[in-house]
């Protein structure tokens, strides 16, 4: 017996790997929407961890830093903001 594939939808969903309550420490945004700055969510709005563990969209920190007053350093706990990106996990194929 053999089988023909005339069509195929595949569906997937993913998430960023943080937990599912966490929000941007600058703009308060989930992280599965967008920063005030970006349309979609996405690898265009990757987040970004402190080395203390704080996360933040891209935007948000980026500008954040620039700010002569934040002086390199986290907005939430004031340590050395240095960042490192988020992998965003695939789950939910289907």
């Amino acid at each position: 017996m053999k089988v023909k594939i005339k069509k195929w939808n595949a569906v997937a969903t993913w998430r960023w790997d943080i937990p599912d309550d966490d929000v941007c420490g600058i703009c308060q945004v989930h992280f599965d929407g967008t920063c005030p700055t970006c349309k979609y969510p996405g690898d265009d709005c990757s987040l970004l961890s402190g080395k203390c563990g704080h996360n933040f969209h891209m935007h948000c920190i980026v500008e954040w830093i620039k700010q002569d007053s934040s002086k390199g350093q986290c907005p939430m706990c004031r340590q050395s903001a240095l960042i490192r990106y988020l992998r965003r996990t695939e789950t939910n194929w289907k």
